[in-house]
């Protein structure tokens, strides 16, 4: 074969192939791209020749360009071949994930001469990927995501949404009602995004003082403090790399949401007791049962920390608004339990499954479990009747013993505080005015148990 039939024959197959290739020289200039190039990143041939390879904005590129230092590469340095996903934006500002290959080209006696490149739309492979995780996750578990079970549309949008979330890199706040499952969806965040071999971090906001909060949040180091006897780190810290997760963060005073705030603007903290600054890199999931703009309203929330926190909200819809979903917790619960315990219960009557359609479940998923729980404890058959459900539920009232006067206004306390907060202990002793130890103690000292029944 001639040299120009040679040449012709090249080029051919160069135009015609299916992947984006781009010659750049020394300087990081391009100066050859194919057709399929011009269609990945929609610029044309001319616009792409003569342009800096950083043109393309991938985010894992190791191209740096700048007027004072000129252009540096890796590639250049290391010589080696360099294969990396990353994400290309595109000329209309569209974000298009790739596979790049890269490698350097070196003539005879060494010399660096360029870089030439192959670029591969994952696009389809990404799609697909998703869409096999999600029928995946539909197959083996009976509509379940993550742990969460659920098959309408208003869970199967919240499903689509955690999936994308978790892609991001941008902070994610989880709205809901207490017992809804908030920390299920910052979990299923977590395992899905790119961050899923770092530290996952929890903090519940709501159960810690501001003293301990502070410390707990940012750490402290040794005589900060009373009895702060050695350096500790905080949570921040420990979730470097990974994800930290703010559950109740509409709870915390106005002096901490100050810091957290400039966690998220210089994301960098300092340890109690300390002023130097440790850089972190830790993407925040917030979660609130509260509605945030009515606290801004009021001067209860900072309104530059909500639109900091606010970038991805994700809402959880209370389980009487997701009524098409009972009858499949209803069986999973079933079945989970009687794995659990041993019993043969398989089913549960028709006028106890019509008692549990109508009522309105205030503390959502959390109190539909502890139904089950208390169910299987009482239930002596193969079949969940009526009976067997919590008063709560039924509206009938089972003491047991006639307390005194003061123990049954106690009792009335301390159950209704548990009815207003679905179950949710932090809730309920705020309710009363006391601390979640103090209420434990109640409880136990009034026999009433997690199933809110007192059981003398």
């Amino acid at each position: 074969m001639h040299r120009e039939n040679m040449v012709n024959f090249w080029k051919t197959i160069v135009e015609t192939m299916m992947d984006g290739l781009m010659v750049v020289d020394a300087d990081g200039m391009i100066v050859s791209v194919n057709k399929a190039t011009e269609a990945l990143t929609g610029y044309t041939r001319e616009e792409l020749i003569g342009s800096p390879c950083t043109i393309l904005n991938c985010d894992n590129c190791s191209a740096r360009c700048g007027e004072d230092n000129g252009f540096s590469c890796d590639l250049f340095e290391t010589k080696k071949v360099e294969r990396r996903k990353c994400n290309m934006k595109r000329k209309d500002g569209a974000i298009v994930p790739i596979m790049k290959n890269a490698s350097a080209l070196v003539s005879h006696d060494g010399r660096l001469m360029g870089a030439v490149e192959t670029l591969m739309d994952l696009s389809e492979i990404v799609e697909r990927d998703r869409r096999i995780a999600r029928l995946s996750s539909i197959l083996k578990g009976k509509d379940r995501f993550q742990g969460m079970i659920g098959k309408c549309r208003a869970m199967r949008d919240v499903f689509d949404l955690i999936t994308d979330a978790a892609q991001s890199e941008a902070p994610i706040i989880i709205h809901g009602e207490s017992g809804t499952g908030k920390e299920l969806v910052a979990s299923a965040i977590h395992n899905l995004g790119n961050r899923k071999f770092g530290p996952f971090v929890k903090v519940n906001c709501a159960a810690l003082s501001e003293s301990l909060l502070e410390s707990e949040l940012f750490g402290h180091v040794k005589g900060a403090y009373t009895g702060a006897d050695k350096m500790r780190k905080g949570r921040f810290e420990m979730a470097h790399k990974g994800d930290i997760f703010l559950d109740e963060i509409g709870d915390i005073p106005l002096s901490m949401q100050v810091k957290i705030l400039r966690v998220l603007q210089e994301k960098e903290i300092e340890r109690v007791g300390d002023s130097v600054p440790i850089r972190i890199d830790a993407r925040i999931i917030s979660a609130t049962h509260r509605d945030l703009t009515d606290m801004i309203a009021k001067d209860l929330f900072r309104e530059d920390l909500f639109y900091r926190l606010n970038v991805i909200p994700i809402r959880l819809p209370p389980l009487r608004e997701r009524m098409e979903d009972l009858p499949l917790l209803v069986e999973h619960l079933i079945e989970e339990n009687r794995l659990k315990t041993g019993k043969r219960i398989r089913d549960i009557s028709g006028e106890a499954m019509e008692t549990l359609m109508h009522y309105q479940w205030p503390g959502n998923i959390r109190e539909l479990i502890n139904a089950f729980d208390y169910a299987f404890v009482v239930c002596r058959t193969q079949c969940i009747e009526l009976s067997h459900l919590p008063d709560t539920l039924t509206g009938v009232e089972k003491i047991l013993s006639k307390p005194s006067p003061s123990t049954r206004d106690e009792v009335t306390s301390v159950l209704h505080a548990l009815s207003r907060s679905g179950g949710s202990k932090s809730e309920a002793a705020k309710i009363l005015g006391i601390s979640r130890q103090a209420l434990w103690k109640k409880m136990a000292k009034l026999g009433i148990k997690n199933n809110f029944h007192v059981i003398r």
